[in-house]
């Protein structure tokens, strides 16, 4: 099968908002540590173009959930597929997502480290859908409000494809 892929939001764009969103944290933060948990695979090119501009000390560690595995549409089944490398008490924690729709996983997710004690527990994400959302979940960074439909690039991937992508487009 051969996907139509038509681009909804240009790298230029991208890499405008990721620089408005790491002012924005450094403002917030102002110098003090921040521990970035990326969630694997879809948020590692945006964590690594925001890290870039952020004016903090920043911590990396990852974890790797998965819900879609090689469908359009999350399962609602969460498995941690690759757990943190090194502990949170204390730290202040930012999520760092690719896309954000039902909140199942962020969900979750947010109750698993509030377990281990972080000073704090913040989420950015570069996508929101929110038409999708079962569970409230509040986003304290937002790079763009997208419409339901399955999207790829800039670390999103349908079956592992379209990851490498600069920007961010729809699947038709």
């Amino acid at each position: 099968m051969k996907e139509n892929i038509n681009v909804i939001i240009s790298e230029e764009e991208i890499q405008k908002r990721v620089s408005e969103i790491a002012d924005r944290i450094s403002k917030d933060y102002n110098g003090e540590d921040i521990s970035f948990i990326c969630i694997l695979k879809g948020g590692i090119m945006f964590m690594v173009d925001l890290a870039k501009k952020i004016n903090s000390n920043i911590e990396f560690d990852f974890m790797e959930v998965s819900s879609y595995g090689n469908n359009m549409s999350s399962s609602g089944n969460i498995k941690i597929n690759k757990d943190l490398q090194n502990p949170i008490e204390g730290k202040n924690i930012i999520i760092v997502e690719d896309i954000i729709d039902s909140g199942r996983t962020l969900n979750y997710l947010c109750r698993y480290l509030k377990e281990k004690k972080p000073a704090s527990i913040k989420i950015c994400t570069l996508l929101d859908k929110p038409e999708r959302r079962v569970f409230d979940i509040k986003v304290d960074y937002t790079g763009f409000t997208i419409p339901d439909k399955f999207i790829v690039g800039y670390g999103l991937d349908y079956a592992e494809r379209y990851r490498n992508l600069p920007y961010i487009a729809v699947i038709e």
